[in-house]
């Protein structure tokens, strides 16, 4: 792909990956009901992780589209992913479908690797991986 499409396609991405990460961090507040449906139970105080992690899930978001905390926030996120990951182990093995979900296995199935597109997306549009100039936005080889 050519250098100014592929820069806008990354700007592009992160600009909707970044704002759906604010979108879900907020629906933590407003709505907390279907993430303590699948928090695992033998974590602790799940309403207040269930906060926690949309408090992280904004800062990330935003976080992404500001050029000096983009990787900060990039590597956050994937932490954060990666914390959360449990949730959908839960669901799987546990069967634990959300509200409005059809009682399908396989779309429990389908969920776990959702969550590595998602890393995937953080650290690339959060120039991690490749390396991006922060300065240009270049990709560095």
């Amino acid at each position: 792909m050519h250098s100014e499409k592929r820069i806008l396609a990354k700007v592009i991405l992160r600009w909707l990956f970044a704002l759906s990460m604010v979108a879900v961090g907020v629906s933590h507040f407003t709505d907390p009901e279907p993430f303590l449906t699948i928090m695992p139970p033998a974590l602790p105080a799940h309403l207040e992780l269930v906060y926690l992690s949309g408090v992280f899930e904004i800062l990330g978001g935003l976080g992404l589209l500001v050029p000096t905390t983009r990787r900060f926030s990039a590597w956050g996120l994937v932490a954060l992913l990666v914390a959360v990951y449990p949730a959908n182990i839960h669901m799987l093995v546990n069967e634990v479908y959300l509200d409005g979900m059809p009682q399908e296995r396989w779309l429990l199935w389908l969920r776990m690797p959702f969550q590595f597109v998602f890393i995937g997306l953080a650290l690339w549009t959060g120039g991690i991986v490749p390396k991006e100039n922060v300065e240009t936005g270049e990709e560095e080889l």
